[in-house]
């Protein structure tokens, strides 16, 4: 096949339209600065503090529906093995979003905070928060190259060009307007592909529905046509597994930087709540047109297509169904537009990443621990360089798999199973725990889902659980929802933990309660005042 100029052209003005958008964007962080003289780090991270409403509830969207997001609930639901009932990031995207705007908004803001890591450096100190921060910047690295990966594979089908070359395209156009404008330039260019999004996907929904190539999707929902149902079955032995996902996607989404960003960014906690709530609603409205489209594979005759035999996921391209679909059931110049709002869908999200990444590095571990004099412009230095690296890390990870799902679950798996209960006790229980109770919990969470494996990663299954189910390779799938059980095991290890080394150690957290006692002291004072 010859290369898709006419593609090319259409993606290559997406980008210019984005990157234009950030650069003007760029422009308007610079205003800011100087009306905010001396935060030049805080505007370029969390935008000043009076990000416009709606396009804070357009980022915290766009945030979300990403490439993982639109392209692994597609593959999902085509995936013979799965099915829609498998699909759960729509609802725990939203259920995500309700929890953060209802719990975590008021102590996150109430304390002026910048990034998720201020929180552990002020309870815990820095060494201790430096080690924390580890699984965070991994996530948002596994994160960035499920992006850029969806985005590169989508582009390389659409456009018949390299997955190499399409990955390291859309890596240096999101890493130029994020380093140009940080969370301004972020925001501006989420509000466009937003757009182009909803407009692109629904444009394409009914022509895939109006497609000559497959069955009745409510027939095939229920029947084997050409594959398995595509509702998908959830046995009772699958059940644990079930409510684990939709848990890690759910209750994990709390512990990324790019949620705190957008709730950090907005004027006030009315609005801040009011953005989370929004986006709630938004999530799954932006999930159906690739549940829809993923029916529609799973429902079509391919011999009877120009892609032929065998199907996409015998070939093992189940991750690139989307694009598939759109390129084979859609007349050309619809797909066409389909593909910029796929590419809109991959870009929105992953420059939130890439600045969420950077602000920790630059704040949490360059100023705060390594060059603790550290002047507003050589942070905002450091940061643009972690942004490029991180960019840069996550490109060359996008190369290794066709699948979406494996980096996005992946990135959510770790921050859930290792974050999730320090997050939620540094924040809710910060009077009930301690440096002993955080050091023992995270070694135990990492020991546990280590030695619990990772089939996905090559990681042989060391501790056995029970009713394991063993597969191909000698790996053990688990039935019983491991991931929470860490999260729990952790939880009550830090609790426990930290009770006992105030008994065995009175004297040292006499001192700190007394220091956190005058602290809140005068903070009620001022208040008052």
């Amino acid at each position: 096949m010859a290369v898709n100029w006419p593609g090319l052209l259409s993606i290559g003005i997406f980008y210019i339209i984005v990157l234009c958008t950030g650069i003007w964007a760029s422009r308007k962080s610079r205003h800011e600065v100087k009306k905010c003289a001396g935060r030049l780090s805080e505007v370029t991270m969390v935008g000043g503090r009076n990000l416009n409403i709606w396009v804070s509830i357009f980022t915290m969207t766009a945030t979300w529906v990403g490439g993982g997001y639109i392209l692994g609930t597609a593959e999902l639901v085509y995936n013979p093995t799965k099915g829609l009932l498998w699909a759960v990031g729509p609802l725990a995207f939203s259920v995500n979003m309700l929890i953060g705007g209802l719990f975590f908004v008021k102590p996150m803001r109430s304390q002026k905070y910048v990034t998720l890591m201020d929180p552990f450096q002020e309870k815990y100190g820095n060494t201790l928060a430096a080690v924390l921060f580890i699984p965070a910047l991994l996530a948002d690295i596994f994160w960035v190259a499920c992006i850029l990966g969806a985005l590169g594979a989508t582009v390389s089908v659409m456009m018949d060009i390299s997955l190499y070359l399409s990955v390291t395209v859309s890596a240096v156009v999101a890493i130029v307007y994020t380093v140009l404008g940080g969370l301004y330039s972020v925001a501006y260019t989420d509000v466009i592909q937003l757009v182009f999004m909803l407009f692109g996907l629904w444009l394409c929904v009914p022509f895939v529905l109006t497609s000559a190539y497959f069955s009745d999707i409510g027939e095939t929902a229920v029947h084997r046509i050409y594959q398995e149902p595509w509702i998908g079955e959830i046995k009772l032995e699958d059940a644990g597994v079930w409510v684990d996902d939709l848990l890690l996607l759910a209750i994990g989404g709390i512990c990324y930087q790019t949620f705190y960003q957008r709730v950090l960014s907005a004027a006030s906690d009315a609005q801040a709540k009011f953005t989370c709530f929004a986006g709630a609603a938004l999530c799954p409205f932006l999930g159906l047109p690739s549940i829809l489209v993923g029916a529609v594979a799973a429902s079509t005759d391919w011999n009877q297509t120009s892609f032929g035999s065998p199907s996409p996921y015998e070939q093992g391209k189940a991750g690139l169904i989307l694009p598939i679909a759109l390129q084979q059931l859609c007349p050309f110049f619809v797909s066409l537009i389909g593909m910029g709002a796929l590419a809109a869908a991959v870009m929105s999200s992953v420059d939130s990443v890439l600045l969420s990444a950077a602000s920790q590095i630059s704040r949490n571990v360059y100023k705060n621990i390594l060059y603790k004099k550290a002047s507003e412009k050589s942070i905002v230095l450091v940061m643009r360089a972690s942004i490029v690296l991180c960019g840069l890390v996550g490109a060359l990870l996008a190369t290794t798999t066709y699948s979406v799902v494996v980096f996005w679950l992946f990135s959510a798996d770790l921050l859930y199973s290792i974050m999730t209960p320090q997050v939620i006790c540094t924040l809710f229980l910060s009077r009930w725990v301690n440096h002993y109770g955080a050091c023992c919990g995270f070694v135990l969470g990492l020991l546990l889902r280590a030695l619990v494996g990772e089939p996905m990663l090559g990681l042989p299954s060391v501790l056995p659980l029970p009713w394991d189910k063993t597969l191909d390779g000698g790996y053990r799938q688990h039935v019983l929802p491991f991931r929470t059980a860490i999260v729990l095991i952790t939880f009550a290890t830090i609790l426990l933990v930290s009770q006992l080394s105030k008994r065995i150690f009175p004297k040292e957290f006499l001192v700190e309660e007394s220091v956190e006692d005058s602290e809140l002291n005068r903070t009620k004072e001022l208040i008052q005042h």
